[in-house]
């Protein structure tokens, strides 16, 4: 860990948990349809929404880094199956977009970035649609990866090695943190990055492929990195 020259960062579930503001942002949507589209909720319950977009999903795999034309895609259908205009599609995205960028960072999060800006370069690394501008955080990061813009989605080599390019780096020269064992750490690790994973809820690691270190909370990196770990305030806990 002493050698490293730059940290890139996961986003969903390593810096916020995301089930909850995923759920708030499509009963958002929801309530948006029942209101300016009635006739698509009263064709498609809420569960009926999430197959549609599962079922996008699995047909057509080679969007499976872009989960903004997913969710395009699955409004399109609906629409279009209960005879409304496809114009409705942009504004009950930006409903969901809006809501999904409500995220609430886990304690740990907003101390250790500032812990860690201006000492280190950051860059995230991400499989989703946050934007960082709208969460308020975009001043930690130097640059922001996402799968949509590369073209591809984690685990895939491409995304790291964007990350390293934007960094001016070579991949052992940087540290990634993530929460997901094959998407985070065996991706990072097959191009050759160190690894941490970001185990917040203590679970047992399955795969054989190991990450150099495991924390249950983002400020223990500090430590990891040649710095104290810092205290969260009781209040914050």
């Amino acid at each position: 860990m002493k050698s490293i020259a730059a940290i890139t960062l996961d986003l969903d579930d390593t810096l916020w948990p995301i089930e909850p503001v995923i759920r708030q942002a499509e009963q958002n949507v929801y309530a948006w349809l029942a209101r300016q589209c009635p006739r698509v909720t009263q064709q498609y319950g809420m569960k009926a929404m999430r197959r549609m977009r599962k079922q996008v999903a699995a047909e057509n795999p080679s969007l499976k880094h872009d989960l903004t034309a997913i969710r395009r895609l699955a409004l399109e259908r609906m629409f279009v199956s209960c005879d409304y205009p496809l114009k409705y599609v942009e504004d009950a995205y930006a409903v969901f977009i809006e809501a999904r960028n409500q995220v609430q960072p886990f304690p740990d999060v907003l101390p250790t970035l500032n812990a860690l800006h201006g000492q280190w370069p950051m860059v995230t690394i991400s499989n989703g649609n946050a934007d960082l501008e709208q969460i308020g955080i975009s001043a930690f990061f130097e640059h922001s990866v996402c799968a949509r813009a590369v073209g591809a989605a984690k685990p895939h080599p491409d995304v790291f090695l964007s990350a390293c390019d934007k960094l001016g780096l070579k991949p052992e020269q940087i540290l990634h943190i993530g929460d997901h064992p094959q998407e985070d750490i065996v991706g990072a690790a097959n191009v050759g990055m160190k690894t941490v994973w970001l185990n917040r809820q203590r679970n047992t690691w399955r795969l054989d492929q190991r990450p150099d270190a495991q924390i249950s909370s983002l400020s223990e990196v500090l430590s990891l990195i040649g710095d104290t770990v810092l205290e969260i305030p009781a209040a914050q806990q």
